[in-house]
């Protein structure tokens, strides 16, 4: 059980972290940190957290766990605020899409170490939506959390960061550092770049936003993650480049293929190409 876990960024991640612990009693008190007031009472309102505050140095006091479950980006501004009030039992975790941006973002608010009771983290769930309104008690049922410990990682840290996620309902793994972002670059990462432009290549469209009206379910479930957050997916193409450059390229190559077959008249390799697909997408996904 945690006495006190402190949230920064209340949004669908963190907050339904949240409401699952309140859920199970796994928590005492929970706080919400962000620079948005508004929002942090919005969680209140809703009883996502117990308390709030803009003041991230309190936000941490006496806290078991911290979890950042904020931008990429703003991960380090927040480290180099609070490193020097994190008590050394306090366990640091967070939720970011890039390990290794993460990893790197730690190592340089604590002067090129890690403190053993990091704990980086990964939840691989969630929706288009993102603001703390989006939050629900059962994001992470059935769903996987990968963690990547490094070798300075404490055993007790990593298995109590485990057990908050498994009490959420999640199925929790472990993966290498760079094996996790090259992953998530081709199974996450890549779907997100391809929607937005995706939406961005029709809405040039010379006949507008008309374009749009005849948009059937094919638009509407390719398109979906292109409602993700701006900023959440700017921050994760700048941190995890390499890898979502590498998938974009291999993506590049299988495109070029299939438009060759097109405009070759293919049709032998354009079945099979789709059945491939097809057969794949099956065997993978199940009961849909």
């Amino acid at each position: 059980m945690i006495n006190k876990l402190c949230i920064f960024g209340v949004g669908l991640i963190g907050g339904s972290l949240a409401l699952a612990l309140k859920k199970a009693n796994y928590c005492n008190t929970i706080i919400g940190c962000s620079r948005d007031e508004m929002h942090l009472k919005r969680a209140l309102e809703l009883g996502v957290i117990d308390s709030y505050t803009l003041d991230q140095k309190e936000a941490v006091k006496d806290a078991d766990v911290v979890l950042l479950a904020v931008p990429i980006r703003a991960i380090g501004g927040i480290l180099t605020n609070i490193v020097d009030v994190l008590d050394d039992k306090t366990i640091l975790t967070d939720a970011g899409s890039a390990k290794g941006s993460v990893i790197s973002a730690v190592k340089d608010a604590y002067n090129g170490s890690l403190p053993s009771n990091f704990v980086a983290g990964h939840p691989i769930a969630g929706k288009e939506k993102s603001s703390v309104e989006a939050a629900v008690t059962d994001l992470y049922v059935d769903h996987k959390v990968v963690l990547t410990p490094t070798p300075e990682t404490n055993q007790e840290a990593l298995k109590i960061v485990e057990a908050m996620w498994q009490i959420a309902g999640a199925t929790v793994e472990t993966l290498a550092v760079k094996q996790h972002d090259d992953v998530l670059a081709a199974t996450s990462h890549l779907p997100h770049v391809l929607a937005f432009t995706f939406v961005n290549a029709l809405a040039k469209s010379e006949y507008g936003d008309a374009v749009f009206d005849y948009a059937a379910g094919g638009f509407e479930s390719f398109s979906r993650t292109a409602s993700s957050d701006s900023v959440m997916w700017r921050d994760i193409c700048l941190e995890n480049k390499t890898a979502i450059l590498d998938a974009l390229e291999v993506y590049q190559e299988d495109l070029a293929n299939i438009k060759k077959a097109i405009e070759d008249e293919n049709s032998e390799k354009i079945e099979s190409l789709f059945l491939d697909a097809k057969t794949t997408r099956d065997r993978i996904i199940k009961n849909s």
